[in-house]
């Protein structure tokens, strides 16, 4: 079947026709890209198991990045709607954790963060007008009004300082913004306990550690500053007391292709890095890491948060926020100097850091910890109008990830 085709299921005018469960409410996600659509699998799953609600996907083309989003819905193996049919049909209400053209949405439209929070400013386009400020990210005023009228319903925030940020960037939107913690930071916090199980499927040893490299996308992050930073790490760092798991972004994969991306470190995993899947993987590797290098991307912040000794191999200054979060981690994290043997580095990276230090960063990403799965879902309920089930929501942990042929992990 294309995925332009239209289809009939349980949703529009004749929703009841072919029913073998009658739901109340019709729910729409919305998936711009694939780090949004991974997003939307901390959101969902507290309301796709009400038996009163039927959950249906759509892919919105307003992102550039596209690449394995349909796919990977279909991957889901839900109901997966064209956009042009999503947008000629009236929901109870849509989930989406990005922006873009969800003006053309027939509901009250909830919108959740795909990443730790606006911490980065919006690139600046290419032309021969005269550069000005730039937008931070997530929060752009042209997303969030279009046509004179704030498109979301509500709109999820995940520290108490996001309203000023808010205030300041879109002030019409401050009456649909409510605090509701960091759904992800939640999930990893839940996946503590099983530390040893994810080291265990990494095939981590007794004494050895486990390296997490992570590169954000563009020609800022760790893998567009440094000519093959996985190959270093991997000659580098000894085999018998080393293992090295390594996360490129969704954003990489999409646009330069799976094939491309796992061919150009074949060496890499030749020599015995993990390289983890877009989709899945990398929250159980920022649990069971020893050490992380990253960049100024939401995974190495939230490996800091953990408490992970993080270095920066690249660290983009001008692409950052000021005084936000990604900002002070820019401060406190010491930088990787790639001229330098990556071992002792990587011994002394933990002088940087102190309990306090750490829970200052977790704390930096929401000021609801641990609340975030209340909240949300009592505010998806609020918008369809529908009573929550008496039952409190549940927070999983991440899912063990196993070995792939030629050590491609994946998620279980």
């Amino acid at each position: 079947m294309s995925c332009n085709e239209w289809i009939r299921g349980p949703f529009g005018l004749d929703a009841a026709k072919g029913a073998t469960v009658r739901g109340q409410r019709t729910v729409l996600a919305v998936a711009h890209h694939l780090t949004a659509a991974t997003r939307l699998a901390d959101v969902l799953p507290l309301l796709e198991s009400d038996r009163r609600i039927q959950v249906i996907y759509t892919a919105a083309p307003a992102s550039i990045f596209t690449g394995g989003l349909a796919e990977y819905l279909r991957g889901l193996g839900g109901l997966v709607l064209p956009w042009e049919q999503a947008t000629r049909v009236a929901f109870d209400l849509a989930v989406a954790a990005s922006h873009g053209m969800l003006e053309n949405v027939h509901a009250p439209i909830l919108t959740v963060p795909h990443g730790s929070g606006p911490g980065k400013l919006f690139g600046r386009v290419h032309g021969l007008g005269p550069p000005a400020a730039r937008p931070v990210t997530s929060l752009m005023r042209e997303r969030l009004v279009v046509g004179g009228r704030v498109v979301p319903s509500s709109i999820i925030l995940a520290h108490e300082r996001h309203r000023r940020l808010l205030e300041r960037e879109c002030p019409e939107a401050l009456p649909v913004a409510t605090v509701g913690g960091d759904p992800c930071m939640d999930r990893l916090s839940a996946s503590l306990p099983h530390r040893e199980a994810y080291r265990r499927a990494f095939g981590v040893g007794p004494s050895q550690r486990l390296v997490f490299v992570t590169s954000t996308w563009s020609s800022g992050s760790l893998l567009g500053q440094c000519f093959d930073p996985l190959q270093r790490v991997a000659t580098e760092l000894a085999r018998a007391r080393y293992r090295v798991v390594a996360a490129l972004h969704p954003h990489t994969w999409s646009w330069h292709g799976r094939r491309q991306v796992r061919s150009w470190h074949a060496e890499c995993v030749r020599l015995g890095v993990r390289l983890l899947p877009p989709e899945e993987g990398w929250r159980a590797a920022l649990v069971a890491a020893d050490r992380i290098i990253g960049d100024h991307g939401s995974v190495t912040y939230y490996g800091a948060a953990l408490g992970v000794p993080t270095l920066l191999g690249a660290f983009p200054e001008d692409d950052v926020a000021p005084g936000s979060h990604i900002a002070r981690l820019g401060a406190i994290a010491p930088r990787l100097d790639w001229g330098r043997p990556l071992r002792p580095q990587l011994d002394e990276a933990v002088h940087a850091y102190g309990d306090d230090i750490h829970a200052a960063l977790r704390d930096d990403l929401t000021s609801v910890p641990g609340g975030s799965a209340r909240i949300l879902r009592r505010e998806m309920y609020r918008l369809m109008r529908l009573p929550e089930p008496e039952c409190p929501p549940r927070i999983d942990p991440a899912p063990l990830p196993y070995l792939r042929q030629h050590g491609e992990a994946q998620a279980a």
